[in-house]
């Protein structure tokens, strides 16, 4: 009883650890073929229940199944990638103008970070930007006018790179990636920017770099924690319960089976001991003499009988050849073999006494026998006449 309770207390620890909460929340996506895998911190709206995001990291899918992130003053910009385990995320503008989105970008009241951040300064330039093409400077049509061009360059430029005709608009941080690329556009020379974020809270790093899932522990509070991955077998605190309460009664098995051998061997072993302590007894044997059969003028020589009527021999009890296992009959001829005195019909005892040269009832061997012999003659006399009479 005390193993079954134990094995029921492990397979109830093991399935009631309230690591987190007991709704799950399954991995979602926009396009199954090549969105971003959406998971806590961040929660798809319309798609994931509330409890599996993390204030401030919900995203939303467009029309085009783009995953969509909306920053308050910045505006809606496309996930491109998520990594949980730096956490860290790759946005990018959805319209065609990146210089608009930079201008105007801003992560106040949100819960992210810039990653690496990259100062770029806007300058209004003459029309005529082609007089600029031996400065380090990228146009941005997308923002110019007739009589203006907006252009931009990198802060960490002097300020006498900056053409005479040119005034600056302002200075930006943009927390890119690493490097900016640039791209021809329109047959012009244009800047696009992929923004890359971080955040600090919740803080999921270890938790993640160890394999498992982050989460909230209860639907009431805030509080994270972490939870290793559901597989397809059993928990391995169950495992351990399984074996504990498994293993030990085959334990107990095993050790009672073998103290049950243990005794049977030992029980042998004695009683072969008090065999071997009895004195031996020695059968001696006699050989068995078979003799042979005997020859046509030794079996003539037997004494022969015709059975009268009353059917009388001296012996009460021969009233059956014992060869053929017949009753005598009147008129049948007997013939008896004079050391023993036994009846048998002639013609059995005949061929009888040809392959074996004893009594078939009691084996005495005829030549080797010592009895009084019986005279054929008057045996068969005196049997038929007192027949007769």
């Amino acid at each position: 009883m005390e193993t079954l309770a134990l094995f029921f207390f492990f397979l109830f620890f093991s399935f009631t650890q309230p690591v987190l909460c007991a709704d799950v929340c399954t991995p979602a996506s926009c396009d199954s073929v090549q969105g971003p895998r959406i998971r806590f911190p961040f929660r798809l709206i319309g798609r994931q229940p509330e409890h599996c995001g993390y204030p401030g990291f919900h995203l939303f899918c467009n029309n085009q199944s783009q995953t969509i992130l909306r920053l308050p003053l910045s505006g809606e910009f496309v996930v491109d990638y998520i990594d949980y385990t730096r956490q860290t995320i790759l946005i990018d503008n959805p319209d065609d103008c990146d210089p608009k989105r930079i201008l105007n970008f801003s992560l106040s009241r949100t819960p992210f970070g810039g990653t690496y951040t990259r100062k770029i300064t806007f300058l209004n330039c003459s029309s005529d930007w082609t007089e600029y093409m031996s400065y380090d400077l990228f146009p941005f049509f997308c923002l110019s006018g007739e009589n203006y061009v907006v252009m931009a360059m990198a802060s960490y430029s002097s300020a006498q790179q900056i053409p005479p005709s040119c005034r600056m608009i302002s200075n930006v941080s943009v927390p890119t990636q690493a490097q900016n690329y640039v791209s021809q556009y329109q047959s012009s020379r244009q800047i696009r920017v992929d923004f890359q974020l971080t955040w600090n809270e919740p803080g999921c790093r270890s938790c993640e770099a160890n394999g498992g899932i982050c989460g909230f522990k209860d639907n009431t509070v805030l509080e994270v924690g972490c939870s290793k991955p559901p597989n397809h077998g059993l928990p391995r605190s169950a495992k351990y319960g399984i074996i504990i309460g498994v293993g030990i009664p085959g334990l107990l098995c095993l050790i009672v089976l073998a103290c049950f051998a243990f005794g049977r061997i030992r029980a042998l072993s004695h009683r072969r001991l008090n065999i071997s302590e009895l004195p031996t007894i020695t059968i001696s044997q006699q050989p068995v003499v078979r003799a042979a059969g005997l020859d046509g003028p030794t079996i003539a020589s037997y004494p022969k009988t015709v059975l009268g009527e009353s059917r009388r021999l001296p012996k009460s009890s021969d009233s059956t050849c014992s060869i053929c296992l017949s009753d005598y009959e009147p008129k049948e001829t007997l013939r008896s073999i004079p050391e023993c005195n036994h009846y048998f019909h002639a013609n059995c005892i005949d061929e009888w006494l040809k392959l074996n040269g004893t009594c078939p009832v009691c084996r005495n061997s005829p030549e080797s026998s010592i009895g009084t012999p019986c005279s054929s003659m008057s045996s068969s006399y005196s049997l038929s006449s007192s027949d007769h009479h």
